[in-house]
């Protein structure tokens, strides 16, 4: 599959103009083919990106800190696959490390990354574990995210007060319900 080139993605985007009933050259639309081009540059960035290389750097010099590391509250911005509108929501990623730990912005940036490509939430928060765990191999991580899907919010049955939220427990987080318990009370969710 090759890539297209920006000609042909402005010449799809006035295709869409002209599809949705305007003149892609009136005044106001003119430059959106190259704008929405640009748009999508940043939106799908993380097809560019490997989540695996960002948490390749990591510092054993922890002085045997072996309790839960935890970032919440992480804003995500991603699009839905099936209709290629926005999932806005918080990521909440936490894991015990395995005598060596990974700088916390790095964290942020997994979620970036696969977040920045057409999703599914649940995919989303089953890779952003899955590369936590095979980089880092900690104790355990757990991965929670709370998100409004446009697809959902503005059109179809349109529900706005609707979220939805998806987790990915492994390894300690999975097996100890108390460690699970611990988490879930910190980002302010109900215990299982």
């Amino acid at each position: 599959m090759s890539k297209p080139t920006e000609k042909e993605v402005h010449e799809a985007v006035r295709k869409l103009l002209l599809w949705a009933g305007d003149d892609p050259d009136r005044e106001g639309l003119v430059g959106t083919p190259d704008r929405v081009a640009r748009a999508y540059k940043e939106f799908f960035a993380g097809y560019e990106q490997d989540p695996e290389e960002i948490l390749r750097t990591t510092f054993e010099e922890v002085e045997g800190y072996d309790e839960m590391v935890l970032v919440k509250d992480i804003g995500v911005e991603s699009h839905c696959e099936h209709h290629m509108v926005p999932i806005i929501g918080r990521a909440h990623i936490a894991y015990i490390p395995n005598n060596r730990v990974v700088g916390i912005s790095k964290l942020a940036r997994v979620v970036d990354i696969f977040a920045k490509r057409l999703q599914i939430q649940e995919k989303m928060t089953a890779q952003i574990a899955n590369a936590i765990e095979n980089v880092l191999q900690p104790k355990g991580v757990a991965v929670v995210i709370d998100a409004s899907h446009q697809c959902m919010t503005t059109r179809g049955v349109n529900k706005p007060e609707s979220s939805t939220v998806t987790s990915a427990m492994r390894g300690v987080f999975n097996d100890n319900p108390r460690t699970r318990n611990e988490f879930l009370s910190f980002i302010n969710l109900p215990k299982f």
